[in-house]
């Protein structure tokens, strides 16, 4: 299973995710939080070795184009229940990772990659 939030500012199916903070010691512990924070579970396990790595132009920033550099992780539930919606998110769902609803190019890679590394 894949969770997937429909970010509220975007409209799209998205993995969940965000940026770093200064109070994040490392990369890792930035991606743990924001999966934490925008799932609503406490109990993730993240792969440290990262999923994919990727450079593209975001819709926002006040000088275009604007870039982000995304370094996505793998991160597991230890428990498949019900994710709590958040601020950012206008929905949160699982999908199961062949039935995805209509995400772009980027959502397919990272879960093709998370389907090579699970041996699914």
């Amino acid at each position: 299973m894949v969770l997937l939030t429909l970010h509220a500012r975007l409209g799209r199916w998205l993995q969940t995710g965000g940026h770093i903070e200064s109070t994040d010691p490392t990369l890792e512990a930035a991606a743990a939080r924001e999966a934490s924070e925008e799932s609503g579970f406490s109990d993730l396990s993240l792969d440290p070795s990262p999923l994919l790595l990727s450079k593209h132009e975001v819709p926002c920033g006040p000088v275009r184009p604007t870039y982000h550099l995304d370094v996505q992780y793998l991160v597991l539930a230890n428990h498949l229940s019900s994710p709590e919606v958040g601020a950012e998110s206008w929905d949160l769902r699982w999908f199961a990772h062949d039935q995805l609803p209509e995400v772009d190019a980027s959502v397919v890679a990272l879960v093709q990659a998370a389907r090579v590394r699970l041996g699914w």
